[in-house]
């Protein structure tokens, strides 16, 4: 999704798109993140799906750290930390995550039930790993 350098900067969609073909028809591949909608294609792909949904106070507080560890220059960000952007991320896009994300998440992996775990933890996934290993 995005070209980490000095300058962060988002692939073009071309190029994107082609990053996940390639990961996709590798053996042994994650892809990570929110990217439910452009990154489809690998949902048929994967051997297993896991949908992490921690909750909301949880990510909530995950933001909050961020922001202040960020701001103190203890973490390193890859955009503005800004109180305004602080905000966007708890209150509309945590909200809208729970409303509306999930559910589309859900939608489209519901072809690949199977295969698809909703975990609350990454430790879950480990567990769920090792018990069939």
């Amino acid at each position: 999704m995005w070209e980490r350098g000095q300058e962060q900067r988002r692939f073009p969609i071309e190029t994107r798109d082609r990053l996940v073909k390639e990961a996709a028809s590798t053996e042994a591949w994650i892809i990570e993140g929110v990217h439910h909608k452009w990154g489809k294609e690998s949902f048929e792909h994967a051997d297993l799906i896991f949908i992490i949904s921690p909750n909301k106070l949880v990510r909530d507080f995950r933001v909050f750290r961020r922001f202040i560890r960020t701001r103190l220059g203890l973490e390193h960000a890859n955009y503005k930390q800004s109180f305004k952007n602080l905000l966007v991320m708890t209150f509309v896009w945590n909200k809208g995550f729970d409303r509306d994300t999930m559910k589309e998440i859900l939608e489209l992996t519901k072809p690949y039930e199977a295969k698809r775990r909703i975990v609350k933890k990454n430790k879950e996934i480990l567990e769920w790993i090792e018990m069939r290993v």
